[in-house]
């Protein structure tokens, strides 16, 4: 018994020699700018946390449209990872021959919902047709993919026309979620991800009621990151990619409300 003992602390004290001669001293420490999806900037945030805490490399995080960090990125912006909210536009960069070979892959499974804070009773499709719900938050569909997921499942309601002036359209999905917040829009689409991460305390859920959507209703919300190729030598950014698969990170993902595609849950 004691022989084991022995055996697991010398294992357990090499195993922490080997962290710290592998780890970046700070003269080595790099530096990561991830261009990400605006519903995951909870997630991001701890992920970053968490990577600079284990790396020892830094993460500068900038938050946007999917569609307006493409554009920014299509026009040589200086970011080194991209959190995309779908897979066309990494594939489209990867097309484009902005990014790194076989770098990218899905690292999250997005869910649209419902959210109403004046409602405090189970919320359904009808409340939308309410003549007491004057606008209704959308993030742009031409922009953001959730809100191309919320059009597409107004138009499966069969009321995306009928809704059409009740309307409001964040720029992105955090502006949209700032619409309903705000009291600006009384109902709203949103990124299940913006919902308080499970496990925290029933008093930070948000007001009213929230309805998370079928993902039958719309196209799956899949989430590609990519390595763009101007970063290829930053060691940063080559470690941040592979950290984002890690476990801790999908740790962290799963609590926001995403699903693993890998796992299927």
């Amino acid at each position: 018994m004691r022989n084991g003992f022995i055996i697991s602390r010398i294992l357990t004290a090499l195993c922490a020699v080997l962290a710290i001669s592998t780890a970046p001293s700070p003269a080595e420490a790099g530096e990561v700018t991830v261009a990400a999806a605006s519903n995951f900037s909870r997630p991001a945030q701890e992920i970053a946390a968490a990577f600079e805490q284990q790396s020892g490399h830094r993460a500068r995080l900038v938050f946007g449209s999917s569609g307006k960090i493409f554009a920014q990125i299509s026009h040589g912006a200086p970011f080194d990872v991209f959190l995309s909210a779908d897979r066309a536009k990494p594939a489209a960069l990867e097309r484009q021959g902005r990014t790194e070979a076989h770098s990218r892959f899905t690292y999250a499974v997005g869910a649209l919902a419902l959210w109403a804070p004046k409602i405090n009773r189970g919320l359904d499709f009808q409340d939308l047709t309410a003549p007491a719900v004057g606008r209704i938050a959308i993030a742009n569909p031409d922009l953001a993919p959730y809100g191309a997921a919320a059009r597409e499942v107004l138009r499966s309601l069969n009321l995306y026309q009928q809704l059409g002036p009740k309307l409001v359209r964040g720029e992105n999905i955090a502006q949209t979620y700032q619409f309903v917040a705000s009291g600006n829009a009384d109902i709203g689409f949103i990124a299940a991800s913006q919902l308080p991460p499970q496990g925290q305390k029933q008093g930070q859920k948000p007001a009213g009621s929230v309805k998370v959507i079928d993902s039958a209703r719309h196209h799956p919300i899949e989430q590609d990151a990519v390595l763009l190729k101007s970063a290829a030598d930053n060691p940063a950014a080559r470690a941040f990619i592979a950290f984002l698969r890690s476990a801790p990170a999908r740790k962290i993902i799963r609590a926001h409300g995403y699903r693993l595609p890998e796992s299927g849950g």
